[in-house]
Parts: structure tokens; sequence; C-alpha cells
């Protein structure tokens, strides 16, 4: 959190505020629903590998999550597919790694690009018809 106030961000911090294991999607649900109720653009969810929270939090229609390892990924996630959730895996990188994605995904603004649009009208029509 202390990357993202440094960055400018305002920051929601919505838990976990316990060292105990949880259960990520309910940190996923909580997150998505900031997201698509308007008081958070982006958020960054952590889990041991990123996956399952990213697999949890695409489940919402409106939030498109990325498991990023590199800054490539997590500048295109955005730039490209408008990705509004970075997720990280807390055993795959390592802390001064996670800063930079952070970072790099909070720089990043979606294209615009007529093709990257398209693609996401069809990722939105995929939400509704499933």
């Amino acid at each position: 959190m202390a990357v993202l106030r440094e960055a400018g961000a305002e920051v929601l911090d919505l838990g976990t505020n316990s060292p105990a294991p949880v259960d990520y999607p309910d940190y996923a649900e909580a997150l998505g629903l900031a997201i698509v109720g308007g008081r958070a653009e982006r958020g960054v969810l952590v889990c041991g590998s990123g996956v399952g929270a990213s697999v949890a939090a695409n489940k919402l229609p409106g939030i498109r999550a990325a498991v990023c390892h590199d800054c490539f990924a997590a500048r295109q996630g955005v730039e490209d597919d408008d990705a509004n959730v970075l997720c990280l895996g807390a055993r795959v990188v390592g802390s001064e790694l996670a800063a930079d994605l952070v970072r790099v995904f909070l720089k990043a603004r979606f294209s615009q690009a007529e093709r990257h649009r398209r693609r996401l009208e069809k990722v939105r029509i995929l939400e509704e018809k499933y």
C-alpha cells in the first residue's frame, strides 16, 4: 500500500487484516464489487500464485484481472486489454518486483485503439451471453 500511496493513488484497503489464511475469492469479490460499483477504478490482489485471485476476480462482469510477473505484461495488460485488476503471486514475485509491477500498472492507460475496443466489446458480449 505504501507503493500505491507514493504513486499518488487513493487507497481503499479491503483487507485482509490478519496473518491467518483467508479464502481469496472473498477478497476478489470485494475488490470486484468496489470497481464495478465505482468505489475504485483499479485494484491489486495478492495470493500465493496470483492465479486463484485472478480466476475468482474474472468471474465478476466488468472485471479484467491479469496475473503479471513482469513489467511488460503489467503495462500491456492495461494498454491493450484495459485490465483493471493486477494479480500478484506472493510466492512468485519478490517485494521489489511487486513494487515495480504496481507502479507500471498504475501508470499505464488503455490505448483506445479500435482493435482493442472491438475485442473488449466481444468480451463484454461473452459476459452477458453466459
